[in-house]
């Protein structure tokens, strides 16, 4: 073929090597695309070629050059063409469904395993364990492996259809097959050429060629050669008296072997070398049933149990979630057609999920998403935030009859109140500013989130939960600790900490500065500096910019721990991060650190961080560097009293989510004598990506990243189990909720963990039966 027909793809990108799923990718979008006929440079990449259906019935031909991995052609289709200009390694042809695969060289272990249809051919030896367990389904053709030279040991392995030619020229192998072929072999013929060494007896039958196998097999030596390039050997290759033929003995053919049974196995040498006569006799005294038992226990005599462990795990997503969402659970409900379910889910955990997962989160769910174990794109749940500006929220629980008092509007307050709100309780929130949010409604630029989207979802919050203005004092809490069952402090960090540095007070603070900003009653000039290259850093640098600043440089005394989108605005407008800088004086003219460099600067700002203001607290509330000291579930050293969020430690906007839904939960857990269960996370080596395109295209929608979820921990209700189970003991059964659970009969299932194994999500778990004897 010309090479100028061929569309080439590179296994190194920008002297890199990419990852596997990364190349498949561009070789499954090539083919989507229409090409044909592709050339692959591979870097050890493994799986090159499997998978091409997108193509249809249309005929693709990939040429492979370079070093090639594993499992070339694994679950190749019936329209794809492979072939390798060189060796191969371990498993070429995996679960090869009809591909045609030709290999210029020797290929490893494990060629066509598993292997359903299609051909491999090998212009050189093969290594162990070749064409085990080959089937046949005779509705197709069969599989068929050619190998030049000879093969390794345990060829044809539990050979259940298939036929081999094994043709024993040049081979570096002293005999052509290797030690002990056919183990197991119940279908199929292994043609050979050559010397051997002995083969599995009781399996299989050595005879000479037919007339109806020669015939076949000299009309397809043709094609062979032709294939691997060696026309010339065909005279060499079809002298008849020099082949032979190994097929798998019929069932009646093994009935006539001699084997021993269970029964006189039992009496004839357990009983008489170590039971009731053997050295072991005289320890027992208890008579104990040693009758046989079937072959396949079921019930209470399964080894293993398979366990059906629904939610029972966190999905990566959920578990590095702060505020605790199921991501997964509502691209589930996406899947299954309920997108307004998925959207009003996120109100059980969140009163602001629009303005925070949908604008201001750094997404630490996407960063866990198991698709990046794969080099994959993570689903975009910042699709399912935006979308919750129209959530409605769930009804409350009947009410507790108890009052709470949460101080604080923020984020963390709001987040408290809405959580006790939906447990049945009286929540008041005690605020000093006029507007709730905090931070959210006061100093977050406006280019980050739309001013409509904050005050719809703070609407939603003062709707539901009454808002007392107050300035705290001791008497003030004093009085409302009097008034109410338990209090929750939110008062976040509002005192900003400044360095003790000679021109301090010619700096500004960040919270003013984007305080001051976002209302345009500020500006900076040309040049801005600005101390310490955090998030809010990041904040400041973006406003800096909009009020028309040219130059702005962050300095940090180590390494910036800014991150997300914050950190991409900054950079996005140019903004120069330089450390480590140490500040040593401010004057009018700009910044001198110590290293002896000099910053020039029109406005200095200080983002080094802020402390909270807790001259109401009493004594008995202890705290810890400035902030007040919690328990594991935020409750202080006064019983009554909970502390979250900034007044707490600083963190993020989810973090603070999440505080006051887990100080809720120990609220109501105390009032009802009920006990939080806390999940662990699945374990992702238990998914199973094999399942999943390998690409990120169609992932434009909401409907496009549901279907990419791999719903980790979470049933995709795809029936595998109920397909692979060999019992069929597993069924689906609908339940009144509108959902559906899986159930094992234990009287057909043997615990053979089939289920576990093949389950996409990690839902079935095989566990070890504690009642067995």
């Amino acid at each position: 073929m010309n090479n100028n027909d061929y569309m080439r793809i590179d296994g190194n990108e920008n002297g890199k090597r990419l990852d596997p799923r990364r190349l498949e990718e561009k070789i499954q979008k090539a083919v989507r695309d229409g090409a044909r006929k592709l050339e692959i440079v591979a870097s050890g990449q493994q799986g090159i070629g499997g998978r091409l259906w997108a193509a249809g019935e249309e005929p693709v031909y990939l040429r492979v050059n370079g070093s090639v991995g594993q499992r070339v052609g694994s679950m190749g289709f019936s329209n794809t063409t492979i072939e390798v200009e060189g060796p191969a390694s371990d498993d070429v042809g995996w679960l090869n469904v009809g591909a045609k695969i030709i290999i210029h060289g020797h290929a490893t272990n494990g060629v066509a395993n598993a292997m359903g249809q299609g051909k491999i051919y090998i212009a050189g030896d093969v290594g162990a364990r070749a064409m085990t367990m080959t089937k046949h389904n005779p509705r197709f053709t069969e599989p068929e492996v050619w190998v030049l030279g000879g093969v390794g040991d345990f060829f044809a392995e539990f050979m259940a259809g298939g036929r081999a030619v094994i043709c024993g020229y040049a081979s570096a192998y002293e005999n052509v097959l290797g030690y002990r072929p056919c183990v197991g072999m119940v279908g199929g013929k292994v043609f050979f050429r050559g010397n051997h060494r002995g083969y599995s007896t009781n399996d299989a039958i050595l005879t000479t060629v037919g007339d109806d196998d020669w015939k076949w097999l000299s009309q397809e030596l043709v094609e062979f050669l032709n294939a691997i390039r060696k026309p010339d050997l065909l005279a060499t290759l079809t002298i008849r008296s020099d082949w032979q033929v190994l097929r798998a003995r019929k069932p009646f053919e093994k009935l006539a072997a001699n084997r021993r049974s269970v029964k006189a196995f039992a009496s004839d040498v357990w009983n008489k070398e170590l039971g009731e006569g053997g050295v072991l006799g005289g320890l027992s005294t208890i008579k104990v049933d040693r009758s046989q038992i079937t072959l396949l226990p079921t019930g209470d005599l399964r080894r293993y149990l398979p366990l059906w462990k629904n939610e029972e795990k966190l999905a990566p997503c959920q578990n590095a979630c702060p505020t605790g969402i199921p991501v997964q659970k509502r691209w589930s409900l996406v899947r299954r057609g309920m997108m307004d379910k998925a959207i009003d889910l996120a109100l059980c955990y969140s009163p602001l999920p629009a303005t925070v997962c949908g604008y201001l989160c750094p997404n630490l769910c996407m960063s866990s998403c198991t698709r990046t174990m794969a080099s994959l794109a993570a689903v975009d749940v910042r699709l399912l935030g935006k979308a919750s500006i129209s959530a409605i929220a769930p009804q409350p629980a009947p009410p507790t009859g108890r009052n709470v008092a949460v101080l604080g509007g923020g984020v963390a307050g709001m987040s408290a109140a809405w959580q006790l709100y939906l447990a049945g309780y009286n929540a008041t929130i005690y605020e000093e500013r006029e507007e709730l949010g905090g931070k959210v409604s006061a100093t977050i630029p406006q280019s980050r989130i739309p001013e409509e989207v904050i005050h719809a979802e703070l609407a939603r919050v003062k709707e539901r939960i009454k808002v007392v203005r107050m300035t705290l004092d001791q008497n003030c809490f004093a009085r409302l600790c009097e008034k109410n069952d338990f209090i929750i402090i939110a008062v976040g960090a509002q005192k900003p900490r400044i360095l003790a540095v000679e021109g301090a007070e010619k700096a500004l603070n960040a919270n003013n500065f984007l305080r001051q900003s976002k209302r345009n009653e500020t500006g900076v000039g040309d040049k801005v500096v600005i101390i310490g290259a955090g998030n809010v850093g990041c904040d400041v640098a973006s406003e800096a910019h909009r009020l028309g600043a040219k130059e702005i440089t962050l300095i940090d005394i180590q390494e910036p721990s800014s991150f997300g989108i914050e950190r991409k605005y900054a950079e996005a407008i140019g903004a120069n991060f330089l450390w480590p800088r140490i500040s040593k004086k401010i004057s009018d003219r700009g910044v001198e650190c110590t290293d002896g460099s000099f910053l020039p600067a029109d406005t200095v700002i200080f983002a080094i961080g802020d402390t909270p203001e807790l001259g109401f607290l009493p004594a008995e509330i202890k705290t810890n560097r400035g902030f007040i000291a919690v328990d594991e579930n935020f409750r202080t050293s006064l019983n009554q009293v909970f502390a979250i969020g900034d007044a707490v430690r600083l963190g993020l906007l989810t973090e603070a989510i999440g505080a006051g839904r887990v100080a809720v939960q120990a609220i109501d857990s105390e009032v009802r004598g009920t006990i939080t269960k806390k999940l662990q996370p699945v374990n992702k080596e238990r998914i199973r990506m094999e399942y999943y395109p390998p690409g990120d295209s169609g992932m434009g929608d909401m409907n496009g990243n549901a279907c990419a979820c791999f719903s980790c921990g979470m049933c995709r209700d795809c029936g595998v189990c109920v397909a692979i189970c060999p019992q069929g003991a597993i069924t689906r059964e609908e339940t009144p909720d509108d959902d559906f659970t899986y159930k094992v009969n234990e009287n057909a299932c043997i615990g053979c963990g089939f289920c576990a194994s093949a389950c996409p999500c990690g839902i079935w778990q095989l566990e070890e039966n504690a009642n067995i004897l």
